[in-house]
């Protein structure tokens, strides 16, 4: 698993410097700290945190129910971190959508545990799929293991990590099927996994067991492409 960037939403300096120590020994990465609505809102989407660990009761008139609300309509992960329980705040939760809900007074262990089983949960949740049929069979195929696609006339193959497949559509008609933004064009006959790069070099992009080729005009936007994952 990688070490995630977190950002801490607490009114409690003390707390948030204990929650940061145990952050710190699991692995992670604490990257800032609010303790109100508005400064917490504006902080995470300038950090883009991987994951945000949320307390309900906050300083200001908004608490962190509220805030949740708003990090839902923005697709940002949290994580509810809190000593409330009672059933009102219980009932205004229901309404969120939190990756978990860690209960304070909390251990190391659990707070690692409650991390990445809610991490795991959130990329499985994103994943993708593409289904095509091949040799007459119908595969469902995880974009995530797609390395690359490559043009054959009026058909594609597409190659992931253990299996290459021959479909009877264009590169450009399969390209258009991929949700997300992991592959990019390298090449006016291949289509490439930005993840399962491993170096681009003058003429060629390597991966993990072998190289396809990356034009000239492509190169640079490759190239920036990866610096920004």
């Amino acid at each position: 698993m990688k070490s995630l960037n977190i950002f801490i939403v607490e009114d409690e300096p003390l707390i948030v410097s204990t929650i940061e120590v145990a952050l710190r020994k699991q692995g992670f990465f604490a990257i800032g700290d609010a303790e109100d609505y508005t400064t917490a809102l504006r902080d995470i989407e300038l950090l883009k945190p991987d994951l945000t660990l949320l307390d309900i009761q906050l300083s200001g008139d908004k608490d962190g129910v509220d805030l949740a609300t708003e990090l839902d309509k923005k697709n940002i992960p949290y994580l509810f971190l809190s000593s409330q329980t009672d059933p009102n705040t219980i009932e205004r939760v229901k309404h969120t959508n939190p990756l978990g809900y860690i209960v304070k007074p909390f251990t190391e262990t659990s707070l690692r545990t409650n991390i990445e089983l809610a991490w795991h949960n959130y990329n499985e949740s994103k994943q993708h799929f593409l289904s095509i049929k091949h040799e007459g069979r119908l595969h469902r195929i995880n974009q995530n293991s797609i390395q690359y696609l490559k043009a054959f006339d009026n058909y594609c193959y597409i190659v992931t990590k253990t299996e290459t497949y021959l479909v009877p559509h264009t590169l450009k008609h399969i390209y258009e099927q991929l949700q997300g933004n992991d592959f990019i064009k390298a090449h006016r006959s291949y289509v490439v996994n930005l993840k399962h790069i491993l170096s681009v070099n003058k003429n060629t992009i390597s991966l993990i067991d072998e190289s396809i080729p990356v034009s000239a005009s492509q190169k640079s936007l490759v190239v920036s492409r990866l610096k920004s994952l």
